[in-house]
């Protein structure tokens, strides 16, 4: 006889629309006491345990088989269909050969992969290949997806559920639910379409929509995208609905509508494109007519990436902005509201065994009402970077690395500069030492513009200079025992020469240079300033020690300390504007540490004196403890001399299992206020969670502040509603999402 076959049900494909739209995090029941869910009727067979169903017979049991009648089949008693991964267990199941016919009694139990279901009674045809199943509960085996239906009728690829539900919540706890009168599928298309559907929270109605279609798996296709709602006192109530465009297999599109009450309605959209050489997308926003200020604005920003061989690549990164206010208006928090430039660039890039190489160009514009026109650095269009170095033995290195490159600016003379430095460095070493002499020779030429040239002076300046270093270390080790522990301790001192002569460079102009940051790696720099406008004058000597503590187990490093500073022999003469004064006879004394108290505790600490003044000109520690099942905490406290000084307490606290709250403090003791302030509660059950966040930041320009509002409403296992705040609380609290 012929056998019914066994078909997966589109159930999956009806409720499960979301849960197959988006990537969300897997999510489980242990916050719900005694889930009523379909057990497993047999175990799932591994990944590589399935046979292909196509083609594969169906293999049929019982405990009796009656064909007393003619052209009937009748099987009772533990009835099983198996086919591959799929399985079917009845207690009776009546087969008619001549109509191919089948129905069932006593109740239907059906497995495979994807999921389980119970049905009160099946009975199919095969010739009109039509199956249909009384009141039927679904399982998801992969995620905590499940629901019921009246009915569900398959004819050939076509589905039917009447009065079907979905939900990740398990059955008899239904925090919230998906239901519809009428769910049609199409398997071939795997596209969906639900009549009077209806999501309800806590069994209380919250949308409605007479009709929808939906995808019913992974595949990407058009459709809207969960909406951000939010609030802030700049724009007042927000809500952005992103609508998603499938345009093709290597390209897509998302449009994302804004309305801001206090302003109109804003234009956003996002191109992605993918091709075997070419990559990139491309970011806009629009806002016409702004209501408060009654000017277009908007952004555009293009990031494009082209292969052109095995070791070169083109890439561009394009950016423009409509207004100088337009971070400040619609960034979200205080790191956004202080862009002050945005640039672009765009170029060639080559790379390959031992040299590097590229040719691009940059440009400026001032994104913050801070700063003034003709205050942005200067343009370099273009610029020819190439590097090049190679071992010519064990002990003999030799490179070089040049630059050339023409700066240009709206209201400032420019000019071009040459730059080019050979080096020889000869690295002789063992397994624990190393000694490292360097010889280089640096060439600085410039052809300036002639309103950048002082009476008399000269327009073709040059700077050349020779820089000699030696870098030395050692490393010692030993095993020591304490409190029944097994620990290393390395001892690891280094000292680093480096002898610039003095070049007179006041005649040379200042296009791209700037003092750099002094701390732990200033140390063994050769130069102290960014740029190749100025080079250093150095007879400088840095010593330093550095000291580690490991376990021996496992090889964490459990304390890590270093001290170091720089001994002048001539004071440093080079400067530029706005460079902090040097002392004659050294740098300040540099120290930084870290310490793991425990595997949930660590502690880090930098610390800089200045032993002529007696003070300290930089100070930061920071600490993190984490504790229970997501708690965190962190504390930070930072000093600049003359510059900052600033607290920032972050936190999230668990309640209990369902609820916790989070924060950030960050307040300027210099200044005596509150850069940033954030605090929010979170409640979470084992289907859904609520975020509800309030903060309020500092504007950059003026010190006004700003104050927003955000909501986010969760249901596991399927996507979330609202704000998408899990980017808010990574920028605000140091390792949120780990």
């Amino acid at each position: 006889m012929r056998r019914p076959a066994l078909r997966l049900l589109p159930v999956c494909l009806a409720m499960a629309c979301a849960a197959r739209a988006q990537e969300v995090p897997p999510a489980t029941w242990e916050l719900c006491p005694v889930p009523d869910s379909l057990p497993l009727f047999q175990p799932l067979p591994g990944s590589d345990a399935g046979t292909p169903r196509d083609g594969v017979p169906t293999d049929v049991s019982a405990e009796n088989l009656d064909v007393s009648k003619e052209k009937v089949t009748v099987l009772t008693g533990k009835v099983e269909l198996t086919r591959g991964d799929q399985w079917l267990g009845t207690e009776k199941l009546t087969y008619q050969h001549e109509a191919e016919t089948f129905v069932t009694e006593g109740g239907v139990k059906y497995q495979d992969r994807g999921l389980r279901f119970v049905a009160e009674k099946a009975e199919g045809d095969q010739k009109a290949d039509v199956i249909r199943l009384d009141k039927v509960r679904y399982q998801f085996n992969d995620n905590l997806g499940n629901g019921v239906a009246d009915v569900i009728t398959l004819r050939g690829d076509q589905g039917r559920l009447d009065q079907a539900t979905y939900s990740t919540c398990p059955p008899g706890q239904r925090q919230w639910e998906f239901s519809a009168s009428r769910i049609d599928i199409d398997q071939e298309d795997a596209m969906g379409s639900a009549r009077n559907a209806t999501l309800r929270l806590g069994g209380v109605p919250v949308l409605w929509l007479p009709y929808i279609r939906f995808p019913t798996d992974d595949r990407r296709r058009t459709g809207l995208l969960a909406p951000k709602v939010g609030y802030d006192d700049r724009n007042g109530f927000e809500y952005e609905q992103p609508i998603y465009l499938n345009l093709a297999p290597n390209y897509d599109a998302t449009l994302s509508p804004r309305w801001l009450s206090e302003r109109g309605l804003m234009l956003g959209g996002e191109f992605r494109y993918l091709t075997r050489r070419h990559r990139g997308e491309f970011e806009g926003t629009w806002l016409p007519d702004d209501d408060l200020t009654g000017s277009d604005r908007g952004l555009a920003s293009l990031r494009h990436t082209t292969g052109l061989g095995p070791n070169w690549y083109a890439s561009a990164s394009l950016n423009h902005v409509s207004d100088v206010n337009y971070f400040e208006d619609f960034g979200d928090s205080l790191a956004s509201t202080s862009v002050s430039t945005v640039t672009s660039r765009a170029g060639v890039y080559g790379r390959g065994l031992g040299w590097t190489a590229s040719l691009w160009a940059q440009d400026w514009q001032i994104a913050s009402p801070a700063l003034s026109p003709g205050n942005e650095p200067y343009r370099r269009l273009p610029t020819l970077e190439a590097a090049w170095s190679r071992p010519l033995a064990d002990w003999l290195e030799l490179g070089i690395r040049g630059e050339a490159v023409r700066f240009q600016h709206e209201t400032l003379a420019g000019g071009e500069r040459v730059d080019i430095q050979p080096h020889l460095s000869l690295p002789f070493g063992g397994a624990a030492w190393y000694v490292t002499p360097e010889l280089a020779w640096r060439y600085t030429a410039y052809s300036l513009d002639n309103s950048l040239v002082p009476p008399g002076g000269d327009d073709s300046p040059s700077r050349s200079v020779p820089i000699m270093s030696l870098d030395a270390g050692a490393f010692f080790e030993r095993d020591f025992d304490w409190r029944g522990g097994n620990y290393l301790q390395t001892l690891e001192p280094r000292l680093f020469y480096l002898k610039v002569p003095y070049r007179d460079q006041d005649d040379l102009p200042l296009f791209d240079t700037q003092p750099l940051t002094f701390g732990w790696p200033g140390l063994f720099r050769d130069n102290r300033f960014g740029g190749a406008d100025r080079q250093a004058d150095a007879d400088q000597v840095t010593l330093a020690l550095t000291s580690r503590v490991l376990s021996a187990d496992d090889g964490r490093e459990l304390i890590s300390a270093g001290i170091g500073r720089i001994h002048y022999f001539d004071p440093p003469r080079v400067t530029v504007p706005g460079a902090l004064p040097l002392s004659d006879e050294g740098s300040a004394w540099v120290a930084e540490a870290s310490l793991a108290l425990s595997r949930n505790w660590s502690l880090s600490l930098a610390q800089q004196w200045d032993p002529d003044t007696e003070r300290t000109t930089l100070s930061a520690v920071r600490s993190q403890w984490r504790f229970g099942e997501g708690g965190l905490v962190n504390a930070s406290y930072r000093y600049r001399a003359n510059l900052l000084e600033q607290a920032d307490v972050s936190f999230v606290v668990p309640i209990n299992l369902r609820w916790r709250v989070m924060g950030r403090w960050n307040y300027s003791l210099r200044d005596g206020e509150t850069l940033e302030a954030l605090g929010g509660v979170e409640w979470k059950s084992c289907c859904v969670a609520l975020r509800v966040l309030g903060r309020r930041y500092i504007r950059e320009f003026g010190g006004e502040s700003n104050t927003g509002i955000y909501l986010e409403l969760e249901l596991n296992g399927v996507g979330s509603l609202g704000r998408d705040t899990a980017r808010l609380l990574d920028d605000a609290i140091l390792d949120y999402s780990r």
